[in-house]
């Protein structure tokens, strides 16, 4: 116990503690809208298409992670577009996106001149080497989030769960469409430093599914996928630092363990 709490003494694990809050409060949040509205491959077509920003980052010789937005939120917006006005099938949509943005990622880095700089933080996490710029940047998104959700609640959930009838009603469905991939974009990006790109779909999809054991209200599976993505990121935080493995890892082996046991749990009671 005294070794947890010497932890904290340590300004790269406080850090680290801080990004694990602002990681769960968006993808809880992020995370029970894409798996209510069913488009988790989506958040994964615009996860992996993130990865051609980090390489033309480092090919021009800019911040990873602004590059990294960049390509996203282009990625989020033209799956969208793809989808709804040149009516491309959806899965072939995230496919093109998908594989363009690990193609053109790969390239870039190829092409970068001198030291080849090495991805594996990006692809697979490193949230122990967070830093003050990227925390900030993850506050600001989740008070984006958290005043999004809160003012439009019933319309995000009209429209979540009933797209047709919301456009009859006369809701900007479109509108909220384009809002909500955008911050889906800016959630994968700005986490990505906490699981990295392969795993950050499991951080928007696992606590949900967890959450779901407990109940199917949309208000309380928010609050609880949240709990749930903090109990497992910190837990495999610590796993992480003890046993010397790979956060990113850690954190999605321990959040599976906490579905597994629960879900076993459920099916005992009955």
């Amino acid at each position: 116990m005294n070794s947890v709490i010497e932890l904290f003494n340590y300004d790269f694990f406080q850090k680290a503690f801080l990004a694990a809050v602002f990681a769960s409060i968006s993808c809880g949040v992020i995370g029970s809208y894409i798996v209510s509205r069913r488009i988790v491959f989506i958040s994964g077509g615009i996860t992996h298409a993130s990865f051609g920003g980090i390489g033309l980052a480092f090919l021009v010789g800019f911040n990873p992670l602004l590059g990294a937005v960049l390509f996203a939120v282009l990625a989020a917006l033209g799956i969208q577009f793809f989808t709804k006005v040149a009516e491309i099938r959806e899965d072939s949509s995230i496919a093109i996106w998908w594989s363009l943005g690990m193609a053109l990622g790969i390239i870039f880095i190829f092409l970068t001149p001198g030291y080849t700089p090495n991805p594996m933080s990006y692809l697979f996490g490193n949230i122990l080497t967070v830093t003050i710029s990227e925390l900030w940047w993850m506050f600001i998104l989740n008070v984006i989030i958290i005043a999004f959700f809160t003012l439009l609640f019933s319309k995000i959930l009209f429209v979540a769960f009933d797209e047709e009838f919301a456009r009859a009603a006369g809701l900007p469905v479109t509108l909220f469409n384009y809002i909500t991939i955008t911050l889906i974009a800016l959630t994968v990006v700005l986490n990505i430093r906490v699981v990295g790109i392969i795993l950050i779909l499991s951080l928007l999809t696992i606590p949900q599914a967890t959450a779901n054991l407990f109940t199917n209200n949309f208000k309380k599976l928010l609050i609880l996928s949240s709990v749930f993505a903090f109990t497992g990121t910190i837990s495999g935080l610590f796993i992480s630092y003890f046993l010397n493995i790979p956060s990113g890892a850690a954190i999605i082996f321990t959040l599976v363990i906490i579905f597994g046991l629960l879900r076993l749990f459920k099916f005992l009671r009955k």
